[in-house]
């Protein structure tokens, strides 16, 4: 027979709150429970002495294993995809609007791009018409597409490994070479594009540059 466990601390759960999040253990989306709990010494099992708040935990629907508050930070596969979706089609318009717009090319190039990424409706004359409606100057432009890249691809990078965050490069060059070499606007928003996704400068210029040596 097993010792009988006189006194110890013990915490009694209390579950706030419920959702989805990326589980750590499972590897992959799973339902959760938000718990907060208090510490108790116990005798005999019966709680007797408060001893404070437990930090809240969430806890696995399915492995059942605990895990911090910060297991939030990381996107659920399906938040994952959705967020890649989008940062394809800002890279897409950006290189778009650096100068390749004029080019049936570059045009046709940017739709396959961002169909492949998830959005099998896109057109030309969508991309067109979002461009004309940002186009109040080439200031505001330039500003306002910087902007959506940066929101689109500052939350996403820490979470891509490195071959995903070159991918994503190599998509934006693909678009700006249908046309030919890199003209100076889609250089800079290539460059740009690669510090967003943390890539440092001679492994962007590396990348750029293989991208245009002909195989």
């Amino acid at each position: 027979m097993g010792k009988l466990r006189i006194a110890g601390i013990r915490t009694a759960w209390n579950t706030v709150d419920d959702g989805e999040f990326f589980c750590p253990a499972c590897g992959g989306d799973r339902n959760y429970e938000r718990r907060t709990g208090r510490r108790w010494v116990a005798v005999l099992g019966l709680p007797v002495l408060p001893r404070g708040a437990a930090d809240p935990v969430l806890e696995c629907a399915s492995c059942h294993g605990r895990f911090g508050m910060d297991a939030l930070d990381h996107p659920t596969t399906t938040l994952l995809a959705a967020m890649l979706r989008d940062a394809v089609h800002s890279v897409a318009l950006s290189v778009l609007a650096a100068g390749g717009s004029a080019s049936p090319a570059t045009r046709a190039a940017a739709v396959d791009t961002i169909r492949a990424a998830g959005f099998p409706e896109c057109s030309e004359e969508q991309l067109l018409t979002l461009l004309a409606a940002l186009s109040v100057d080439s200031t505001v432009l330039e500003v306002t597409l910087e902007i959506e890249l940066h929101e689109a691809l500052a939350p996403l990078a820490p979470h891509l490994a490195p071959s995903g965050r070159e991918s994503l490069l190599l998509q934006g060059a693909r678009i700006a070479l249908a046309d030919g070499p890199y003209q100076p606007a889609e250089q800079a928003v290539l460059a740009a594009l690669g510090s967003a996704l943390q890539l440092c400068a001679s492994d962007t210029e590396r990348l750029l540059a293989a991208a245009s040596t002909p195989s």
